[in-house]
């Protein structure tokens, strides 16, 4: 079973736009995944266009790769390095997080009293979709 920053079942981040890695929803990684794309994040406008400033541009639509472009408030998996370093630039600028869909080895890079500040309400019924 692969696990969470919780230490519950990894659950799935988004399948609308399709997340991950493995292009599964899930932000499950593997040696291959250089980039680790561990935290599922909701992400705003400040950040996209953050990524996009440093080569990361995950606005603009990618026909030729089946990737639409995203948008504030969509879910995706991002790669961990990416969210460090907006939160050392400006904690304001880091994403919220869902808990239940950031891969546990996130927990070697973050503290866990970082991510709570930055949990999304799991409450919310649009969280995950499975």
């Amino acid at each position: 079973m692969i696990k969470n920053v919780l230490g519950t079942r990894l659950k799935t981040c988004s399948l609308d736009p399709i997340t991950g890695y493995f292009r599964d929803g899930k932000c499950d990684t593997c040696a291959e995944d250089v980039g680790l794309h561990t935290v599922c994040a909701e992400l705003t406008q400040e950040f996209l266009e953050f990524g996009r400033d440093r080569g990361n541009d995950l606005i603009t639509p990618r026909p030729e790769f089946a990737f639409g472009g995203l948008r504030a408030g969509d879910k995706w998996c991002i790669c961990l390095a990416r969210w460090i370093e907006a939160y050392n630039e400006d904690p304001a600028l880091a994403p919220k997080i869902a808990l239940e869909a950031t891969h546990h080895s996130v927990l070697e890079h973050v503290p866990m009293q970082i991510l709570q500040q930055y949990a999304l309400d799991d409450s919310s019924p649009t969280l995950f979709k499975s």
